[in-house]
């Protein structure tokens, strides 16, 4: 069964769209804002490993040439190690979801962000902090509150904008 969810942010709409894809993970969601487009989804272990007495989150956030339309090709045909602005942005979603998980929480968990389309005016890192504060919340797995992210600025007369669209 699939759940959609429709809004107005920044005079565009946000889709948040569950139970179509991904449906052995504990939580997936796709996100949608303009043309560009995320899935974000959360698994976790059932139980932990003995003798672990740490969270072993992870975090990934993975922009493929091919969500822009771009084909590598020449010396890189393949796509390798995380490039710097995606490690950023793992980490952007990893610093306000680490604290929402209960202290004696300690199973394995993944939080795996790919973009799977990119308009390249919005920012997709913003999307995937929200997919995944969704997906969090749609799962099984014990968490404290509900995240979602937004991207803000203001205009010379401190006039609030949101989710701003970046032209270069």
């Amino acid at each position: 069964m699939s759940n959609k969810v429709e809004f107005e942010l920044g005079g565009r709409r946000m889709i948040l769209e569950s139970g179509r894809v991904a449906r052995q993970s504990n939580g997936a969601v796709t996100i949608q804002y303009g043309d560009s487009v995320v899935l974000s989804t959360v698994c976790a272990g059932s139980e932990p490993k003995l003798g672990q007495d740490f969270f072993p989150l992870t975090v990934e956030y993975r922009e493929r040439s091919y969500a822009a339309g771009k084909i590598p090709g020449g010396f890189f045909k393949r796509e390798g190690r995380p490039s710097e602005k995606e490690v950023l942005s793992a980490r952007i979603i990893d610093r306000p979801i680490r604290p929402l998980f209960p202290d004696d929480f300690k199973c394995e968990t993944q939080v795996i962000n790919f973009i799977l389309s990119h308009d390249q005016l919005n920012d997709t890192d913003v999307m995937a902090l929200t997919g995944t504060g969704a997906a969090l919340a749609l799962s099984d797995i014990p968490t404290d509150k509900i995240i979602a992210g937004v991207s803000s600025s203001s205009t010379p007369r401190w006039t609030p904008l949101t989710n701003v669209i970046s032209i270069s």
